[in-house]
């Protein structure tokens, strides 16, 4: 014998102008700040019928100013404008952490990888050692291997504080996800600041 349904009436309320879903009940606030996040984005697509697009899309448009502002982030530094540099490159972290779901993680992990190591270094620029240490492991965090600029860069922001275990730990363990990855041939820096912390701490 099959068992008999149980209907669930939800509290459930529709605003009528942004068409979003509350409710009364705390236990639904999450889902509904997950669903109304996905409407708003199937709201803002540049399609007609507003539906998901095909499988894997990229928005041409978000990946070209993505594109932009980094480039005008890496005019800026040059220019010695790290302030400036650092808040273009946070309007497109902005920007690619804010692509929609069903576009390729990959692509997402790639941008942000490359965008926080560029913030990381305009930290550095300023000698701001915290702020570069944690977008130098953000970097790393998005793509660990064929990235040694951000093991580099964590590295000497570590140094920097005067946390020597904390770096010579951190470039070993970058230089073993490196040896075996794309950029091996690269590795010079971050060998040389492996001997520097190596003989900082045999001083100590």
């Amino acid at each position: 014998m099959e068992a008999s349904s149980t209907y669930t009436h939800l509290p459930l309320t529709l605003d009528p102008a942004t068409k979003a879903l509350t409710s009364t009940d705390p236990s639904l606030e999450a889902s509904l700040t997950d669903l109304n996040k996905l409407h708003r984005l199937f709201i803002s697509l540049d399609t007609s019928p507003q539906v998901p697009p095909p499988p894997m899309p990229v928005n041409p448009k978000r990946s070209v100013q993505i594109t932009k502002l980094r480039e005008s982030g890496n005019a800026s530094y040059k220019k010695g404008a790290y302030p400036e540099a650092t808040q273009l490159y946070t309007l497109a972290i902005r920007m690619a952490s804010d692509r929609p779901a069903w576009e390729a993680s990959g692509l997402v992990r790639e941008e942000l990888s490359a965008l926080y190591g560029n913030r990381a270094q305009a930290a550095m620029a300023q000698q701001l050692w915290p702020e570069a240490s944690v977008d130098a492991e953000v970097s790393v965090e998005m793509k660990r291997v064929g990235n040694v600029k951000g093991w580099f860069r964590r590295g000497v922001s570590l140094k920097e504080m005067g946390r020597w275990e904390e770096a010579g730990e951190w470039v070993r363990q970058g230089l073993e996800f490196e040896k075996a990855g794309p950029e091996k041939a690269n590795l010079a820096e971050l060998e040389g600041l492996a001997k520097e912390i190596e003989g900082r701490k045999g001083k100590s």
